[in-house]
């Protein structure tokens, strides 16, 4: 494990992705004490107060896993994520992964994460994974929808550093699982945001009520209408109310 911590960066990812990843060893970790420009999801804006949170890109080089189950590192690093905030903070009944891979914590967004593959044939040569963890951080723009942070659940600081040490050893847990043949959906839809719960969306710019029943191999989101229609769904096709 190797941590390059910068002062300011536009973006991490783009940093990374601007780099030559084949001479970039497995599981590198550029950390930014700033982002002028992070990126989000969708191409949103990532908003993360200066010297205040964890913002931060993670290089692997997950040859091992065939490109049509990417989403299985998806699956891998959010349950990492789950893994800090149950284990070390006790939120295990509050901690749920909204669909992909952002993280929530009483109903409010701690996390999110973003993460760009280069293939070789039919394997993953790397991957890029973006991750903005609210820490320090109690005021938010009014235009950032739900967010939450440690500082806020908790009423504590934390030092940023070792903070991000914990965090690494448990992504490092998760990837090593994963390298070895351990499938992460199980968990990964235990922990899934109303997974079974007939909840409010706008799928195709139609407002709906439907039901999410799963994940597809590929990452796509498997819901029930309540008209009885199935729905496949990915990224862009779907918005939660």
């Amino acid at each position: 494990m190797t941590i390059i911590r910068f002062d300011s960066l536009e973006s991490t990812n783009r940093f990374c992705e601007a780099l030559d990843l084949a001479e970039v060893g497995d599981f590198t970790c550029y950390w930014s004490l700033a982002q002028t420009a992070g990126i989000g999801q969708r191409g949103n804006h990532w908003e993360a107060a200066p010297g205040q949170n964890l913002t931060f890109s993670l290089v692997l080089h997950p040859a091992f896993l065939p490109a049509d189950r990417q989403f299985r590192l998806i699956q891998a690093l959010s349950l990492a994520l789950v893994d800090l905030l149950c284990s070390t903070f006790r939120f295990p009944l509050s901690t749920f992964i909204k669909w992909p891979n952002d993280i929530y914590v009483d109903g409010k967004k701690i996390c999110g994460t973003l993460v760009s593959t280069r293939l070789q044939g039919d394997t993953i040569a790397s991957a890029v994974c973006g991750i903005g963890f609210n820490v320090n951080q109690r005021e938010f723009p009014s235009w950032v929808p739900n967010p939450t942070s440690l500082s806020l659940l908790t009423g504590n600081r934390y030092d940023l550093e070792p903070l991000l040490q914990q965090l690494l050893r448990c992504i490092e847990a998760r990837y090593k699982a994963l390298k070895e043949g351990c499938d992460p959906e199980p968990e990964y839809l235990d922990h899934l945001l109303n997974l079974g719960v007939a909840a409010r969306y706008v799928y195709n710019e139609e407002e709906l009520t439907a039901t999410i029943t799963g994940i597809d191999p590929h990452g796509r989101l498997l819901l029930t209408a309540a008209d009885g229609r199935r729905l496949s769904c990915g990224m862009k096709e779907i918005v939660f109310i």
